[in-house]
């Protein structure tokens, strides 16, 4: 053998380890699958971001990313291992779903405001011009923000009638208020050519976080690592959208194609003004946080309003601070 061809052997033996290397790297990605509450959209912007500018990939994940929907039930989904963690409406949601007997557990929240919302015709503009007005809302409210409103400003049962999450009811009916979204339906109801005035609980001191990272106990227990990685990579990724949306938006769109440019520009810009991820706690200790005062303040409403026992669930075991409390992605 020459010197030549044996240099040449050991330049094709370094590339072919080297592509080995590449090839390893790729299968050491962890399979990683987290489910949204709702169809693809500007809310759920930074963990889209965080696939399409491979923010998972470099943390060592192969995420993906399934929609959820009205019908489709996550939390089951989840617990018959059809998905690792799950995105959380609201940490109140995930309590609940505790004491009902699902082992899950708060990590992270991304909005540390809920954007729920009554959104009120122009004349009214407090909470408290809503005492006899119609309030549409879901069933679902019944389990969370309503008896909070009840509570706070005096509303009755009877003044409620179904929301069907069509605003046509609201824009007929002046003397009404409906449920929506912070970056929802108000656009909706601009496009509709109403005015209307957007009262927002988390103003007015509601509790609740939003936008959960939710996981089995299993999970946080047995794949602690990868829980990490992609509370890490996440929060990440919503620093970068909120910076530039585009490459999280296109995925979006691909995944749900009713999606427009328009809903996502004004949904992005609510979420920057408002401070929905990167507001209150998150200012100082990072996107994600949650603490143990804003964890023991949506337990204590729970509990005060009757939607829990708390014989059946601790507050301890709803959430943990592990994951967030030392990350510092800070907006």
């Amino acid at each position: 053998m020459t010197p030549k061809t044996a240099s040449r052997l050991v330049k094709t033996g370094a590339a072919a380890l080297l592509a080995l290397g590449a090839v390893g790297t790729t299968q050491a990605q962890e399979k990683f699958t987290y489910m949204t509450n709702w169809y693809a959209q500007a809310e759920h912007g930074g963990f889209y971001q965080a696939v399409a500018t491979g923010l998972y990939k470099k943390h060592g994940l192969d995420v993906t990313i399934k929609m959820g929907g009205p019908q489709v039930n996550i939390v089951q989904m989840m617990a018959a291992g059809q998905a690792e963690c799950v995105m959380g409406s609201s940490d109140l949601q995930m309590i609940q779903m505790r004491e009902g007997g699902v082992p899950v557990v708060n990590v992270a929240a991304v909005f540390q405001k809920d954007p729920q919302v009554l959104i009120a015709h122009e004349d009214v503009t407090r909470f408290e011009e809503l005492k006899g007005k119609t309030i549409l809302i879901a069933s679902s409210a019944q389990r969370g923000y309503w008896p909070w409103l009840k509570a706070k400003y005096g509303f009755t049962d009877a003044q409620t009638r179904p929301y069907t999450f069509n605003i046509q009811p609201f824009v007929a009916d002046k003397n009404s208020a409906q449920q929506g979204y912070l970056t929802s339906e108000p656009f909706a109801i601009a496009k509709a050519g109403v005015k209307a005035n957007t009262l927002m609980f988390s103003d007015h001191g509601y509790p609740a976080y939003a936008t959960t990272i939710s996981c089995m106990d299993k999970t946080v227990k047995e794949r602690s690592a990868a829980v990490a990685a992609f509370v890490k990579a996440s929060m990440e990724g919503w620093k970068s959208y909120l910076a530039d949306p585009a490459p999280a938006n296109a995925l979006i769109k691909k995944d749900n194609p009713n999606m427009t440019d328009e809903q996502l520009a004004y949904s992005v810009a609510k979420l920057k003004e408002m401070g929905m991820a990167t507001g209150g706690d998150a200012a100082t200790l990072g996107i994600g946080i949650i603490t143990d005062a804003r964890a023991k303040a949506s337990y204590d409403f729970l509990a005060s309003a009757k939607l829990i026992d708390p014989a059946k669930v601790k507050l301890a075991e709803t959430y943990t601070t592990a994951f967030v409390k030392d990350l510092k992605v800070l907006p």
